[in-house]
């Protein structure tokens, strides 16, 4: 891995320009590190960098949370992925909306290995007896109030807190097309 650092920095310059300053900064320091037989700290230096990228993912993802509805109020959710490296990793964004008297969130998980082994469940709701809702093209398993779809067998997408008929407008506004881009 430590060889293809200058590999890794240019993908990362490429794709994301804005923060490219700081994560080449911080490979350059890895690779230097090991040049240095410092292997310890080209490990961390190499941790962060990955820190990193990961928040860009994570904020990219966010960008697919819809707008709160008039009236309402959406707080975004920065710290899930934490809770993400314990179970494989990957990336997630979630949103709370608030607004008459009512609440309820709206997660979007992608490339965690959980999302993978759901993949059958979600996919086969209809044949276990769960009922199935359409959000346009995309359809959403309902079961105890939470509403779960899954884009292109790899990015979860799941509602609840509040009634269906308050939760589907605002999933309505999703790009699931441009979702099922997501990270490639």
């Amino acid at each position: 891995m430590l060889r293809s650092l200058p590999l890794i920095a240019a993908l990362v310059i490429a794709s994301t320009p804005l923060a490219a300053d700081e994560i080449s900064d911080t490979l350059d320091s890895a690779k230097q590190a090991y040049e240095d037989g410092d292997v310890a700290y080209a490990l961390e230096e190499l941790e962060y960098a990955k820190q990193q990228m990961l928040a860009l993912k994570t904020d990219a993802l966010s960008a697919y949370l819809p707008p709160a509805p008039d009236g309402w109020s959406r707080e975004i959710d920065s710290d899930m992925n934490a809770g993400l490296a314990m179970m494989g990793g990957g990336v997630g964004a979630e949103a709370e909306y608030s607004g008459n008297g009512q609440n309820f969130t709206i997660m979007i998980m992608a490339d965690n290995p959980m999302v993978g082994a759901m993949s059958g469940v979600i996919g086969n709701a209809g044949l276990m007896g769960a009922k199935i809702v359409r959000v346009g093209r995309q359809k959403y398993m309902l079961q105890d109030g939470q509403l779960s779809a899954l884009i292109d067998h790899r990015i979860l997408v799941q509602a609840e807190g509040a009634d269906q008929e308050v939760m589907l407008p605002v999933l309505e506004a999703i790009d699931y097309k441009a979702l099922s881009g997501f990270g490639r």
